[in-house]
């Protein structure tokens, strides 16, 4: 065998070795370990708690102690949180690609949750943008709990007068990724034709009222029992995919929000206006490259189009955060509101949410 063939062999043997052991590492889960406790005498509170990956049952409700804030800091008490696809994600650390950032094994951080909307108890000495007794919400990891603290400049709003703390509590990332979706990916314009690909979930909900807002001509697509639902929230036309398949249809939308990729890249593109805009929000799931492929296939294809296909990643921010009371104030964004549970119940939130059947969102009420 010539010298290069036997290189080459020798190549390919050891990436073929890597890439098995990062797959080894990447999808082992270590064993639970005791969920973290407070020191005695400490001032406690209850928080969800997950020491390693899995299923639900891997949640504990655990009596922890109560955080005190840094100088740029809020101390939030958590009235109501939001639960996130993300949210059992990060639980099940899937896909495992994820678990490079998030811990190897078991999760580096032992907390869960995002969204939340409550009242600040109390603030650092160089806070100046809040106050005690201020009603706000946002995003911090280690929502699911009594209280929560975050930066004063992070993912943090006052409050729209014109919600509850359950309704405020479910904007967060699912409010965020239909604003950014729709404006800076979707870039939508008065007038256009846009379409919601899954308009009865969470993300969907929001998207199908702020694209109403920015002046488009909304299309739902959804099953048949949440048609009326989507009707109600503004959407110009419904499509009822169990009657009607969209990609089928031989009509056009300038931009296209899939919450849901149960079509495929060309298929949307086919309904899709030559300079039109498709949009990725959700994807099939998997522990491996299921989720990734979609995404990783629209990069490919889209040098070679006229037409845009993009990912969304929605980001934090505190100004977008604003931008959606703003709109609930106005009137133009209201919560949908499917079930709300205990803390001691998020197991049950989790699996729910799982089902992916969820009709807007799912809230965790905290208790007084």
């Amino acid at each position: 065998m010539k010298l290069r063939y036997k290189i080459a062999t020798g190549l390919v043997a050891v990436l073929v070795v890597a890439i098995t052991v990062l797959a080894v590492v990447l999808s082992h889960d270590a064993p639970c370990a005791p969920p973290p406790g407070a020191a005695p005498g400490a001032e406690t509170m209850q928080a969800v708690s997950y020491t390693c990956y899995g299923g639900p049952e891997v949640l504990t409700v655990a009596e922890v102690e109560k955080p005190a804030p840094a100088a740029d800091e809020l101390l939030v008490r958590v009235r109501a949180a939001a639960v996130n696809p993300l949210d059992w994600h990060y639980m099940r650390g899937s896909p495992y690609i994820m678990r490079l950032g998030v811990g190897l094994g078991a999760p580096d951080r032992p907390w869960l949750g995002v969204d939340f909307a409550g009242t600040v108890e109390a603030v650092g000495a160089g806070v100046r943008n809040f106050k005690p007794g201020d009603a706000v919400f946002g995003g911090e990891f280690g929502a699911f709990s009594g209280y929560v603290t975050l930066s004063a400049d992070g993912a943090v709003a006052p409050k729209p007068s014109s919600m509850n703390f359950d309704e405020a509590g479910s904007l967060g990332i699912a409010g965020l990724t239909a604003l950014q979706a729709l404006r800076d990916k979707g870039r939508v314009q008065p007038g256009q034709k846009v379409l919601i690909n899954g308009a009865s979930g969470g993300v969907g909900t929001f998207a199908v009222q702020i694209a109403k807002a920015m002046g488009a001509e909304v299309t739902g697509v959804c099953s048949t029992r949440n048609v009326e639902l989507v009707r109600s929230l503004g959407a110009d036309e419904v499509i009822d995919y169990k009657q009607t398949d969209y990609t089928q249809s031989g009509r056009q939308w300038d931009v296209i929000v899939d919450n849901v990729g149960n079509h495929s890249i060309l298929a949307n593109r086919s309904v899709l206006a030559d300079d039109g805009r498709y949009v990725i929000v959700g994807a099939p799931g998997g522990d491996w490259l299921g989720p990734l492929l979609r995404p990783l296939l629209a990069m490919l294809i889209d040098p070679f189009v006229g037409q845009e296909l993009v990912m969304l990643m929605a980001q934090q921010s505190a100004e977008d955060l604003e931008a959606l009371a703003s709109l609930a104030e106005s009137g133009q964004l209201r919560a949908t509101i499917d079930r709300r549970y205990g803390l001691e119940e998020i197991a049950d939130a989790i699996r729910y949410s799982e089902t992916g059947r969820a009709r807007g969102k799912i809230i965790i009420e905290v208790n007084d």
